[in-house]
């Protein structure tokens, strides 16, 4: 039987719908003003400018170039995430799949909530005290990783986490019942499963990197030279966000600055879109 809903409580669902779609309708306009207004400053400077993309820096010649900073931002990126996701993944396995003592759990959850909650800025200065001089990686942009890894690792173990917990408990039991291991459970049956909470993840993560600048300053550095992979992973490197930061800043070359955030708009969807595509390969590969 259908208990009907009085007026009172009709009046106030609507009400309830209503802001929702207020504040819905609010948060899409902003997003879209601020891509927009940013595309809309930044995209006719490429156009009239298309070397930028292709050069780099040189003060004797009056060359303006952005090569070396789009190539070190991927470097960055694929850097921190070869090392983020291992750590991140396998530890939110542990604390889900192994880990017995509940009080442990809760105080290794209550430390990665706390880091996530810290500022960048004391972040870089930690990276430049352990990383840089402690450890001896020098200002370079394993350096700059490395303290983007303790930065983004508990968001890669909060939404593995929370996928983990999502996948039924009788798919494990089902995968036991047919003699399966436990890491053969977890490797074959679990992670498949919840694809889709470690493809979420990837994606905060990278909008992360790619926005941050104030730990970079510290750890990462302002060169604008042109490396490899290794090379420039050994080297100081100026990311998007920190050329970004000195064009506005310390140049007040705000052409080329806003250039320089259209690029990054574009580039950050880019590899989200590439995230979303391999994370869809991976459910079709697992029957999903």
């Amino acid at each position: 039987m259908i208990i009907p809903l009085s007026n009172k409580r009709k009046a106030w669902c609507t009400v309830m719908k209503v802001l929702c779609y207020i504040s819905l309708a609010i948060v899409v306009a902003l997003t879209a003003f601020m891509l927009l207004y940013v595309l809309f400053k930044g995209v006719p400077n490429i156009i009239e400018n298309p070397r930028l993309l292709i050069e780099t820096p040189s003060v004797r010649r009056n060359i303006d170039g952005i090569l070396p900073d789009i190539m070190n931002t991927i470097y960055v990126v694929i850097a921190t995430l070869v090392m983020v996701l291992p750590l991140g993944v396998g530890a939110a396995i542990y604390l889900t799949e192994y880990a017995k003592n509940k009080r442990v759990v809760e105080i290794i959850e209550f430390a990665s909530e706390t880091l996530s909650g810290i500022p960048s800025i004391i972040y870089g200065l930690v990276g430049m005290l352990l990383f840089v001089q402690f450890l001896g990686f020098g200002t370079s942009l394993l350096a700059g990783s490395a303290t983007l890894v303790i930065m983004n690792l508990p968001t890669i173990m909060r939404t593995t986490e929370e996928a983990l917990k999502t996948v039924p408990q009788s798919y494990r039991e089902g995968a036991f019942a047919l003699g399966a291991g436990k890491w053969r459970v977890i490797r074959t049956v679990v992670l498949p499963t919840c694809v889709n909470g470690i493809v979420t993840g990837c994606i905060l993560t990278i909008g992360r990197i790619l926005g941050e600048s104030a730990a970079l300053l510290f750890t990462a550095g302002l060169a604008h030279r042109l490396y490899g992979f290794f090379e420039g992973l050994a080297n100081s490197g100026a990311t998007l966000t920190v050329a970004l930061y000195v064009y506005a800043s310390e140049r007040g070359d705000f052409d080329i600055a806003y250039a320089i955030a259209a690029i990054l708009i574009v580039l950050t969807v880019i590899i989200n879109l590439i995230t979303s595509y391999l994370g869809r390969i991976m459910r079709r590969r697992n029957g999903e």
